[in-house]
């Protein structure tokens, strides 16, 4: 009633006794509101409150310490710089568009029935903007359709399944890392270059998505480049099983040359310390298509000659930039090492989702359906180097990737003998499953 002249407070009345000369005066009040509350932005708001943005990453179990916690690292060290305006262009405007970033970190351990509600209490109850997360492939296959119902963007940052993109589409749901087929493609071609006498091939995986789609990448691969290959054995462990007795008993009985290995988390750590006691691989050469976070945890188990991959040039395999340079120095200031790969894949998440912020915002508006149209089909610099979402109708990001071998010096794992791969030789085309593309040949697509 503030609102009226001292005479006519008092006036409004329900019903037919409503006076009207109040109801004029309420118009330009209810005008002005609705003109605001029109020109609101979806999401965030430069003046108001920053932009919430959830994390989700392994913070307890045997995944975090080399996995979950380098996420948790290096996003809360970019999230720092971006609100200080302390990033190399092209991101150098502070947050996004000029809205402080806040961090929201929810532990990824527990399994994909936990995180699924997890995400719903993001949403629902600390009313983040954005979710970026998940290093689990299993959970990624599990939240991506919550995510789709709950209508939130979400980028998944880490996991490698390609079934998130290649079973399903999506409109809020992003993936701004490559999909692991290209481990299997590059690894394999690696493996082929430098042992081209190769006969014979074991593997040891976990027995879920991430596994099953690593091992059958891989044979696809090495029966399309060598079919004479023999298949000695397939080891399919459960996630977490922690003991490893019977699978490397069996892997010692196959006397295969190459070992096959996409474990990772606390699955590799104790495969590794307790498969080198036992001589598995004075036979047998390692290939671990995900080992580049354990490169300076497992010093002594880790053999000479193992082929390691990192699932992009990243970590050990980033090439020289002003990125890279930049992404290393802020998580040095913070941790013991410098980066790996999980690191280098949580960046690739914010950068991305910097530039559709900021391209929707230069475009007139930052509503959801505005930043989705401007990341579909975007490419963005990182400091893995150019990503390109070409796949998922525009959702899904691809870039290159490297191998290299392995060798001590000093009590530490070094990589050298390292090769480069470019896209158009590991990633399918749009609209191609892998595993059709790997049985068709792999013939490179255009990009």
């Amino acid at each position: 009633l503030d609102y009226f002249p001292k005479e006519h407070k008092g006036t409004i009345k329900g019903g037919d006794n409503m006076n009207m000369h109040a109801l004029k005066l309420l118009k330009p009040a209810f005008a002005l509101l609705v003109a605001v509350l029109a020109s609101a932005p979806a999401v965030g708001n430069a003046q108001d409150k920053p932009i919430r943005i959830g994390l989700v990453t392994f913070l307890s179990g045997p995944a975090a310490g080399p996995f979950g916690v380098p996420a948790k690292i290096a996003a809360e060290a970019i999230v720092d710089a971006l609100n200080a305006g302390k990033v190399p262009a092209p991101y150098a405007t502070k947050g996004f568009g000029g809205t402080p970033l806040e961090l929201v970190v929810v532990d990824e351990a527990g399994g994909a029935t936990k995180q699924v509600t997890e995400l719903r209490n993001l949403v629902e109850r600390q009313n983040v903007d954005f979710v970026i997360g998940f290093i689990s492939s299993g959970d990624c296959v599990a939240v991506a359709p919550v995510a789709e119902e709950l209508k939130k963007i979400t980028i998944l940052f880490d996991c490698g399944t390609p079934r998130v993109f290649e079973d399903a589409s999506y409109k809020y749901v992003f993936r701004t890392r490559p999909h692991a087929t290209m481990d299997a493609v590059a690894g394999a071609m690696y493996l082929l270059e430098n042992r081209p006498a190769v006969k014979s091939l074991g593997g040891i995986n976990q027995n879920y998505a991430w596994g099953q789609d690593s091992w059958a990448d891989f044979t696809a691969v090495m029966e399309t480049l060598k079919p004479e290959l023999t298949i000695t054995t397939s080891q399919m462990p459960k996630f977490g099983a922690g003991q490893y007795g019977p699978e490397i008993s069996a892997l010692l009985q196959s006397n295969s040359d190459v070992i096959h290995s996409s474990l990772w988390g606390g699955d590799l750590e104790a495969f590794m310390l307790q498969a080198t006691p036992r001589n598995l691989f004075a036979r047998s050469q390692l290939i671990l298509v995900a080992g580049e976070p354990y490169l300076h945890r497992l010093p002594g188990s880790i053999p000479d000659g193992t082929i390691i991959g990192a699932r992009g040039p990243s970590g050990v395999y980033a090439q020289k930039s002003v990125l890279n340079d930049w992404l290393r120095n802020i998580y040095k200031e913070r941790a013991e090492n410098y980066p790996n790969y999980p690191a280098y894949s949580v960046a690739q998440a914010f950068l991305g989702l910097k530039t559709a912020y900021e391209k929707a915002k230069a475009q007139g508006a930052v509503g959801t359906d505005e930043i989705i149209k401007a990341f579909e089909y975007e490419s963005f610099d990182s400091p893995s180097g150019k990503v390109m979402m070409k796949l998922g109708k525009g959702h899904q990001a691809v870039t290159g990737t490297a191998y290299g071998t392995t060798r001590t010096v000093n009590g530490q794992i070094t990589v050298g003998n390292i090769k480069y791969y470019p896209v158009e030789r590991v990633q399918p085309p749009e609209g191609v499953k892998s595993v059709d593309w790997i049985k068709a040949g792999m013939k490179p697509g255009k990009w």
